[in-house]
């Protein structure tokens, strides 16, 4: 992966540069940033830079030996771990590496969601397990091939168990001699008190728009008035501009389910809000996170259509239809409820709560709001 591959961050790959040139590269860093933002994309060419044996002044050559093996992801002394699903055969990273390196390098701004999808286990809780510490000791405890340096990378780090995240802690406070810790995560806020302390934090922001509509255009052949549209859905996100693009099926499913749940709430009708718990309930984990996250969305554009200029709103077609017949429903006295609900669901959801009671205690908050009466 080369720096150029990556969409915008001109500033952190700047940073990212730098301290290689000057020979200040901590052993243990954090890649925080919000999904799209290409915070894992910018770990990779980050090492790849390090490990390069013909650096340019601000990237990787990308034609020597060791380019060519980060390029297909099977360099020696990189090493990846990653959240899996749990199983008889799979309990560590390597068990299904083949697979990450085909997810990866088919899309390298990959969400968890998509990991999963390739997986087939949307059904299933992703997790780093107390296993993948004995395999992160097992491979740094071997010398380096052909680098100077051992790289780790752990993609959503925060989703380390606690008796791996506790594992991973000694490590970094006495790291093997020449080895980096890469951590990569879209939240702080699971991740041990004491891993953050003990490493070099590098921010990344989301994508500019300016930046996102030109890749948009030169990357995926949007025209520009249509990559302006979702660069603004996206909302700094590669990720979520590509699902956008591809008219992901997921995104109609959850139109039509939030359409539904909001139905069903307003006068609450018992027999459509179970009926709609028992749809939601069947999908993967993965799958309802990603509703909620899609709602916080639908929430945001029908405050906006309330309080602004409807020609600022840039929705797509059934999308839009929808959001002006909602949008009366969403005003200043219940949206910040509205939002709070979501994202307790959503950190319910990531704790492994029982959906059915989950969507059912949402349904009644929803039927409690959404009749709320608009300020005069």
């Amino acid at each position: 992966m080369l720096f150029k591959e990556i969409i915008g961050q001109t500033s952190v790959k700047e940073r990212l540069v730098r301290s290689i040139t000057d020979g200040r590269i901590s052993h243990a860093q954090l890649f925080l940033g919000p999904q799209g933002s290409g915070s894992l994309a910018l770990a990779l060419a980050y090492a790849q830079f390090i490990s390069c044996k013909n650096k340019q002044q601000t990237d990787s050559c990308g034609t020597c030996s060791s380019c060519i093996k980060y390029n297909k992801l099977i360099h020696p002394d990189l090493h990846f771990v990653y959240p899996v699903a749990l199983s008889k055969d799979v309990r560590v990273s390597t068990d299904v590496a083949p697979e990450w390196r085909e997810a990866f390098l088919s899309n390298p701004y990959i969400t968890l969601y998509n990991w999963f999808e390739q997986l087939d286990a949307e059904n299933k809780q992703a997790v780093i397990g107390t296993e993948e510490s004995g395999e992160v000791l097992r491979k740094l405890s071997l010398t380096t091939y052909e680098s100077e340096y051992k790289i780790m990378i752990i993609w959503q780090a925060d989703k380390m168990n606690a008796a791996a995240a506790n594992k991973l802690l000694k490590i970094l406070e006495e790291p093997p001699d020449k080895t980096l810790f890469l951590l990569v995560c879209e939240s702080e806020d699971q991740l041990l008190r004491t891993i953050l302390s003990r490493t070099q934090l590098i921010k990344i922001p989301k994508i500019k728009d300016e930046d996102l509509i030109n890749a948009l255009v030169e990357k995926n052949g949007l025209s520009m008035e249509a990559a302006e549209s979702t660069a603004h859905l996206a909302d700094g996100n590669y990720a979520e501009a590509l699902m956008l693009i591809n008219e992901n099926e997921n995104a109609t499913q959850n139109l039509a389910s939030f359409q539904k749940l909001m139905r069903a709430s307003l006068k609450f009708n018992p027999k459509e809000v179970m009926g709609w718990i028992d749809e939601m309930a069947a999908t993967g984990r993965e799958r309802q996170k990603n509703f909620l996250k899609f709602a916080l969305h639908i929430m945001r554009e029908s405050l906006m259509l309330s309080y602004a200029d409807e020609s600022i709103i840039k929705l797509g077609g059934n999308e839009e239809e929808f959001v002006k017949k909602f949008s009366p429903f969403i005003h200043s006295n219940n949206i910040e409820q509205f939002i709070d609900e979501l994202n307790k669901a959503h950190f319910h959801m990531e704790r492994n709560a029982n959906s059915k009671i989950l969507f059912m205690d949402l349904a009644f908050k929803f039927n409690e709001l959404l009749n709320l009466p608009k300020p005069i």
